[in-house]
């Protein structure tokens, strides 16, 4: 299974007074993120799923996703702060079947996820950062295929 993990895009508000899992994508960050999903269409990536945390950052950056792709997001807790291989299970569980998924989530949940899939070594997703990883539901292990920053995606 192909299996693609996104950081939710920009989304600091330095005055930020209200409960974090409220807070949203910046302006710059929701156009950011458009523009990196657009990238992901031109890589010819084609998830047949997309499920993201319910923070609101993290629905949002999956719905612009979704929205290029013609999908719909399957928020689910498992991807909320806290995620890693256990939720993973879960999910793959539900994701039997599926040939290609995108899951959408936060730091630094998804970076120690990534390693330990991947049987050790540092990864670091950035803000927006996207990695397709390779994944053996099975034995739960895999291989990263790629990581990318997203000033990769969108050429700067």
């Amino acid at each position: 299974m192909n299996l693609y993990f996104l950081r939710h895009g920009l989304a600091d508000w330095p005055n930020w007074d209200r409960p974090d899992a409220e807070r949203p994508l910046t302006p710059e960050g929701i156009q950011r993120m458009k523009a990196e999903a657009k990238a992901m269409k031109g890589l010819g990536i084609a998830p047949a799923l997309i499920a993201a945390s319910p923070l609101v950052r993290a629905k949002q950056t999956a719905e612009i996703v979704a929205d290029r792709f013609g999908l719909t997001v399957n928020a689910t807790p498992l991807l909320a702060p806290g995620f890693g291989m256990r939720q993973l299970t879960g999910l793959l569980r539900d994701l039997s079947g599926v040939k290609e998924a995108m899951l959408v989530g936060h730091e630094p949940d998804f970076s120690a996820t990534i390693s330990d899939l991947i049987g050790g070594g540092r990864v670091v997703m950035k803000k927006g950062g996207l990695a397709r990883v390779d994944v053996d539901p099975e034995s739960l292990t895999g291989e990263l295929i790629w990581l990318l920053a997203p000033k990769v995606l969108i050429g700067e």
